[in-house]
């Protein structure tokens, strides 16, 4: 996994913050004392391969270190969703599943999944991993989406185990992971900026007037690719919009053309919950529920899937430009803003541009090399605690947990920076 990390992530040197927290969030779950959820941010997309690597082979060290033996090796479960082993090709198809990775719907009932994950959670000992965000959210220093449902599966497993006379606290442990770079990260980013320039016609401008400073390029970037769009769903121009409405208005856009291809009605929801239904209409034309084989189907049905599919195709095209930019709400950053915001910007940059042209996240990264990693975590949030309050109000109950959960994303966040600064 080593190799591995290194070639598809960049990933040299990984530190751990915040030690304290994570050796007794794991020491008391390996030792059979808690029910333990790693609650992990998501904002680059490695960070599943990341941690199971880190704790397979570096958390017992480092512990021991520290004179903390734990029970049993450690490892966690992880939970995604199972649309990722249909764009992670070959290597997420035959990882996962080895390392005890467990697979759920986002928009779907799945009611065989969610039995896996409550029979691990209440068996133990190891510790369950969820991303709260629901997704990969493009953004390391700001938190713009948690879905309940990892609170929602905690109080729950809570309960279970009070029902059943157990006294098992459930822990819900933060971890927050961030990048940082070098002075090759300065490098791979003017080849980087360079490559985008390309792409948007930019380059050729800039050989004939002079090179406007980094902010400028950025923003010139950024506009031409929020123009496209535009011109793409047929928005009208307006120069009164600021950036904001102007990816509203093409959300908006993209959502409906996706249902359109698909036939479908819109639905009222949140934007994030109709982006999952239309997304797993799509996968389900593509990859046929409950079939394994297309042999012996009349011509003309088989012509009719193949139809399907490819609306659906084209239906992703849509949902991929919407999946990106509802999170594409970070600031320019200025001449001297830290180099990993800058990273961060250029990279989402080269995204937009790939979505646009019709790609996917899968053909989102270009790695920045090499990255030191820092894995942050926050002090544990006990639920079993709080049962009495969810009891009496569930929704106010979760709600204030997720507050609470933010706020020590927040605090990761701000606790790396700082940091960094000294």
């Amino acid at each position: 996994m080593r190799p591995y990390l290194f070639l598809f992530f960049g990933v040299a040197r990984v530190f751990l913050g915040g030690k304290k927290h994570f050796f007794g969030a794991f020491e008391r779950a390996l030792r059979g004392d808690t029910r333990c959820i790693m609650a992990f941010r998501h904002p680059n997309g490695g960070e599943p391969q990341l941690l199971t690597w880190f704790i397979l082979f570096r958390l017992g060290a480092l512990a021991k270190k520290e004179g903390i033996a734990f029970a049993k090796r450690p490892r966690a479960l992880f939970i995604y969703g199972y649309e990722v082993l249909r764009w992670g090709g070959w290597v997420a198809r035959l990882v996962m599943p080895g390392l005890g990775a467990m697979p759920i719907y986002h928009a779907k009932i799945d009611s065989q999944g969610l039995g896996r994950i409550y029979q691990d959670l209440l068996s133990g000992p190891y510790p369950l991993a969820m991303a709260p965000e629901g997704q990969v959210t493009y953004n390391v220093e700001r938190v713009l989406n948690l879905e309940q449902g990892t609170m929602r599966i905690g109080f729950s497993v809570a309960e279970r185990l009070i029902q059943a006379g157990k006294s098992f606290p459930v822990e819900i442990l933060p971890v927050s992971i961030h990048f940082r770079y070098g002075i090759w990260g300065k490098i791979c980013l003017k080849w980087l900026m360079k490559r985008i320039e390309k792409f948007t016609g930019f380059s050729a401008l800039y050989k004939k007037e002079e090179v406007p400073d980094f902010t400028t390029r950025l923003r010139n970037c950024r506009d031409y690719l929020i123009a496209k769009n535009e011109s793409r769903y047929g928005i009208a121009r307006d120069e009164n919009r600021t950036v904001p409405d102007r990816i509203t208005l093409i959300i908006e856009a993209g959502l409906r053309r996706a249902e359109q291809i698909l036939g479908i009605k819109p639905t009222s929801g949140e934007t994030i919950s109709r982006l999952y239904l239309i997304r797993q209409i799509c996968w389900d034309r593509i990859f046929l529920p409950g079939r394994d084989t297309l042999k012996g189907l009349p011509r003309l049905e088989r012509a009719q899937l193949d139809l399907a599919a490819g609306e659906a195709w084209h239906a992703c095209r849509h949902t991929e430009v919407v999946d990106f930019i509802w999170y594409f709400h970070s600031a320019l950053p200025e001449e001297n803003a830290p180099l990993h915001e800058k990273i961060e910007f250029a990279q989402n940059l080269w995204d937009f541009a790939n979505r646009t042209m019709g790609g996917s996240y899968a053909t989102r990264n270009i790695n920045i090399y090499p990255r030191r990693v820092i894995i942050q975590a926050a002090a544990p949030i006990n639920l079993t605690e709080r049962l009495p309050a969810y009891q009496k109000d569930r929704k106010a109950t979760i709600q204030t947990a997720m507050d609470d959960l933010l706020q020590s994303y927040l605090n990761c966040i701000k606790e790396v920076n700082e940091t960094e600064k000294e």
